[in-house]
């Protein structure tokens, strides 16, 4: 396809159409907005409340809109939520900077207390699935069943370094293009896919630059998010009880296939998937395979 097949990049629905994502009609979500330990939290639901729910947790530097594709293709059959992490998209920065995983878990649960979610499907990619994992452990009476996309306990401290280094680049450029061409060179995606969804990402800043959505305190050089020790990661998979699917991209250098096989000995109601032509950021990299995999799992689901 050109580069300038869709000027200024692809709707959602031709986005879906050129990667043959199944759909029913041209929908939007809905945005929602929570008031949760004392920040604003921006969400989007799409299908119908009645049907069964789904939960889905971005990675970091991403947000809700991340899950488009894969959440319009779910919500003809499910009801479905994906929420800004704090300090990302459009849910408020905590002034204290703290990224630690005890407010992100403190968040998840105010925000299912805040939703009435009940009894519902979690989905987390990357920081997603790491939050997901724990939360799921912890609160087994909320959660019915887990994705956990492309990470685990253990990470590669070179790919740890790679993305370190692309969310610490100079976060404010001239124009939009600057930006495609930067996360272009990052993901290997053409720009008119690129330029589609940026707009989700950055921000227009008054003195006519642009910079990403997310806290500047995450891509400062001393982030520290407090994460646990490896070995309580560990703990936590061995606690959790409701189905899991793990899904790993088949050219991810974050999630060794080595760190998803010791997964999927320790929790004993898994199963794993790798996607091929996909690296870390899987639901991207090839949302079609991915959608097909997730559909699996959730059909079983509905009759086991």
């Amino acid at each position: 396809m050109n580069e300038k097949s869709f000027g200024q990049g692809l709707s959602l629905f031709q986005a879906a159409r050129y990667f043959d994502i199944p759909f029913d009609k041209e929908i939007h979500p809905v945005d929602g907005e929570a008031i949760i330990n004392d920040l604003k939290f921006h969400y989007l639901e799409w299908g119908d409340r009645d049907n069964e729910t789904i939960l889905l947790l971005h990675g970091i530097a991403q947000q809700s809109h991340s899950w488009d594709l894969i959440s319009l293709a779910l919500s003809h059959r499910y009801h479905v939520i994906a929420m800004d992490s704090r300090g990302h998209g459009d849910t408020g920065w905590p002034g204290n900077r703290d990224y630690s995983l005890e407010s992100h878990q403190a968040d998840i649960y105010e925000f299912t207390k805040v939703l009435g979610l009940d009894r519902f499907i979690l989905i987390g990619h990357s920081m997603g699935g790491r939050n997901g994992y724990i939360f799921a452990s912890q609160r087994p009476d909320l959660v019915k069943a887990l994705v956990i996309v492309d990470t685990g306990p253990d990470g590669s401290s070179s790919s740890m370094r790679r993305i370190r280094q692309f969310i610490s680049l100079p976060d404010e450029l001239d124009s939009y293009e600057e930006f495609a061409d930067r996360v272009q060179k990052y993901t290997g995606r053409p720009l008119w896919l690129i330029h589609g969804s940026l707009k989700h990402s950055i921000r227009r800043l008054p003195n006519g630059k642009w910079t990403w959505k997310y806290d500047k305190a995450i891509r400062s050089p001393g982030f520290d998010p407090h994460i646990y020790s490896r070995r309580q990661l560990w703990r936590y998979l061995e606690e959790i009880e409701c189905p899991v699917l793990i899904i790993r991209g088949e050219l991810s250098d974050v999630f060794r296939q080595e760190t998803m096989e010791q997964m999927l000995q320790t929790m004993r109601n898994s199963r794993g998937v790798v996607i091929p032509d996909a690296g870390h950021l899987v639901p991207g990299d090839n949302p079609k395979l991915f959608l097909e995999t997730l559909t699996s799992f959730l059909t079983e689901l509905k009759y086991n």
